[in-house]
């Protein structure tokens, strides 16, 4: 299979620069339909992206016996839903993050694909991101000595969105929490990438300003594998802006934000200060490493086993019920 032939379900923001055309630009991958449910939605975005096919139904385009596999890009509510019909058509699958709503809904999933001999991913793809291979590198070679502490903080000042009915992060029936369940995930899957699994967690929520039902405000503790011990702290309602990550190793440290594009930071016997620049496409590298994998030419990271590790933190940390 010289090229994967995707189909896509959703046609949201997030496919508009970071994704979308990464399925169609990347060498080795076509996207040939999209699916919308609003019918002038879906036949503009094929238009301005040239895609030759859309639906308005999920099972027609799931069925197109063109499409090889299908990238579900809608909210987490629905990728059981989706990711289930795809498993039964036999094809392969990717769904944004968070994988689904809780860990049960995403061990379904994942066992499900599994039995078929399916490869489901989930668009975790900072783990393929150069930058942070540039941080795993640092740690692997002993550049900080051995890994004792990581913590980051994450916060932003409220915004007029946050209320908005169409802004679906800021509801936990859709998105399992808030902004933490959306972006916080993508922090506790790079954090094991880089430095192990997780295998304790406790965490704190609340509803600060009360400006929505789900939580704006959050403090995570954690153990990994390893011995090292780690923090967070997400608040939504906060002052200002600020990402940042710092790792605390026996000889050194690194720092880096998750999310904004700024330089990595290593303070060890030998310093450095680089600045890594994203793909346009900051889902390219992640097609790309899907694509080699569903041709058995190497293993992608961003598997279902390795996000069904962080809805189980998730849930933890938001004690969430099935």
């Amino acid at each position: 299979m010289s090229t994967i032939r995707w189909g896509m379900i959703g046609c949201g923001s997030v496919t508009e620069l970071k994704s979308g055309p990464a399925f169609y630009k990347a060498p080795g991958s076509a996207l040939v339909a999209v699916m919308g449910r609003r019918e002038e939605a879906v036949r503009d975005y094929a238009a301005r992206h040239g895609i030759a096919r859309f639906y308005t139904d999920a099972q027609a385009l799931i069925d197109d016996p063109e499409v090889d596999a299908v990238y579900i890009a809608t909210p987490p509510d629905s990728h059981l839903e989706y990711s289930l019909l795809v498993a039964a058509a036999g094809k392969h699958c990717c769904v944004e993050k968070p994988m689904s709503l809780n860990a049960e809904q995403s061990a379904l999933m994942q066992r499900t694909f599994e039995r078929a001999g399916l490869h489901l991913f989930v668009s975790y793809y900072r783990r393929s991101l150069p930058r942070f291979q540039q941080v795993r590198a640092w740690l692997q070679e002993g550049r900080i000595g051995e890994l004792r502490h990581l913590s980051w903080t994450l916060c932003k000042p409220p915004s007029p969105t946050d209320t908005n009915a169409s802004n679906w992060r800021t509801d936990p029936a859709i998105a399992g929490g808030g902004y933490f369940a959306d972006l916080a995930s993508h922090g506790f899957d790079l954090f094991q990438y880089l430095a192990g699994d997780i295998v304790e967690v406790t965490g704190y929520t609340a509803r600060q300003a009360g400006r929505y039902a789900a939580e704006d405000a959050v403090t995570a503790c954690w153990s990994f594998s390893s011995g090292a011990l780690g923090m967070g702290c997400w608040n939504f309602v906060a002052d200002r802006r600020e990402d940042r990550v710092e790792l605390i190793g026996s000889t050194g440290r690194i720092s880096f934000a998750v999310f904004d594009e700024q330089p990595l930071h290593l303070e060890a016997e030998v310093s450095q200060t680089l600045h890594i620049a994203h793909h346009p496409h900051i889902q390219w590298h992640h097609v790309l490493g899907m694509n080699a994998h569903i041709r058995g030419e190497s293993v992608h990271p961003a598997l279902a086993i390795e996000a069904l590790k962080t809805d189980r933190i998730m849930d933890r940390v938001l004690q969430r019920k099935p």
